[in-house]
């Protein structure tokens, strides 16, 4: 397995990690009314703020997952890892591990500045795949 399907791979868990570090506070704020309900209506009670944060963060993942996803692809079937794009696919990791304490405890700017560091490591990927 290349690097980056390996950083791919951990990246995959890492979103499991979150979902269950959301999950958790969610479905004992919320209750297993709401949570198991078909979410027809909004929830009688809010989240608290960390626990929101949470949930944002992982939505956040999501959308980064994507994109990293595409870049792991191209690089490993246009045949072009090598030792930058392995780098940049374990500072994509790196960055999100990095992002939910930091979003969970509202750190600011440091929240902002790591995504961008995430995103950045996945379009020099991009760039590094067709140069």
């Amino acid at each position: 397995m290349t690097p980056e399907l390996t950083a791919l791979t951990l990246a995959a868990l890492l979103q499991a990690v979150q979902f269950v570090l959301y999950a958790i506070p969610a479905n004992l704020e919320l209750g297993p009314g709401y949570t198991m309900s078909a979410r027809d209506r909004e929830p009688s009670k809010q989240l608290s703020p960390k626990t929101a944060r949470l949930g944002r963060a992982l939505s956040n993942h999501f959308e980064g997952l994507i994109l990293f996803t595409i870049a792991v692809v191209v690089v490993t079937l246009g045949a072009t890892s090598s030792p930058v794009t392995a780098a940049c696919a374990y500072t994509y990791l790196a960055a999100r591990v990095a992002y939910i304490p930091a979003y969970y405890f509202g750190l600011r700017p440091w929240r902002s500045l790591i995504w961008a560091v995430g995103f950045g490591a996945t379009l020099l990927m991009l760039l590094a795949a067709v140069l």
